[in-house]
C-alpha cells in the first residue's frame, strides 16, 4: 500500500501525461462503484491492467471508492431496474441470459447494470476532472506544500519521508 501511495505521488509530480492519471482515476471509480462478485468486474480489471494508465492511481482510487460504494446502491438499483425492465430491450436481455458466458457477468442484477451504466455515462466527466486535478496539483498544491514547514518536519520521519521523496524528484 505504501508503494502505491508513493507511486501515486511520484506520478503526480513527474512529467507523466495527465491523461494516464485521469484514466486511472476514472477506471478506478468505475471498478470501485461496481459490485465485485461478477465476471464483468474481473474482465474490466484485467483488460485495463494492460493499457497505458497509471496503475497506483487506478488501484488506490478503486480501493477508496469501493469502501463507500454501498451508499449509491439504491441509485444503481433504480437505474438498473429501469433499464432491465425497458420493454423494447426485454427480449435482448432474455436472449443474453441464455448465452453461457454472459450469465457470469450478472448483468441481469439491477445493481450491476445500474452501476455499470452510471459509470459509463460519467466516465468522460470523471476523466476531465482527473486531468483538471492533476494540472491543479502540479501548478498550485505541490509547490506550496514543498515550501511549507509541515513538509520539512514530516520529511524527517521514516515512513512519511519515503512518501515525500516523490515530491523532491520534481521540485
Amino acid at each position: 500500500m505504501l508503494k502505491w501511495i508513493s507511486g501515486l505521488f511520484k506520478a503526480l509530480n513527474a512529467n507523466q501525461n495527465p491523461a494516464e492519471m485521469a484514466h486511472g482515476f476514472a477506471l478506478g471509480l468505475m471498478l470501485g462503484l461496481m459490485p465485485k462478485n461478477n465476471a464483468l468486474w474481473y474482465l474490466i480489471l484485467v483488460f485495463f491492467m494492460f493499457v497505458r494508465i497509471n496503475k497506483p492511481t487506478y488501484l488506490l482510487t478503486m480501493l477508496i471508492v469501493s469502501y463507500f460504494a454501498w451508499i449509491l446502491d439504491p441509485l444503481f438499483d433504480l437505474i438498473g431496474y429501469n433499464v432491465l425492465t425497458y420493454k423494447p430491450l426485454e427480449n435482448l436481455f432474455g436472449f443474453l441470459v441464455d448465452v453461457p458466458f454472459v450469465g457470469f457477468t450478472k448483468f441481469n442484477n439491477t445493481i450491476v447494470m445500474g452501476s455499470f451504466l452510471f459509470c459509463l455515462v460519467l466516465y468522460v466527466p470523471f476523466f476531465l476532472a482527473g486531468i483538471a486535478f492533476v494540472k491543479f496539483w502540479r501548478a498550485k498544491v505541490a509547490p506550496a506544500f514543498i515550501r511549507s514547514p509541515l513538509y520539512k518536519a514530516a520529511a524527517n520521519l521514516p515512513v512519511i519521508g519515503k512518501i515525500f521523496e516523490a515530491f523532491e524528484e520534481k521540485f
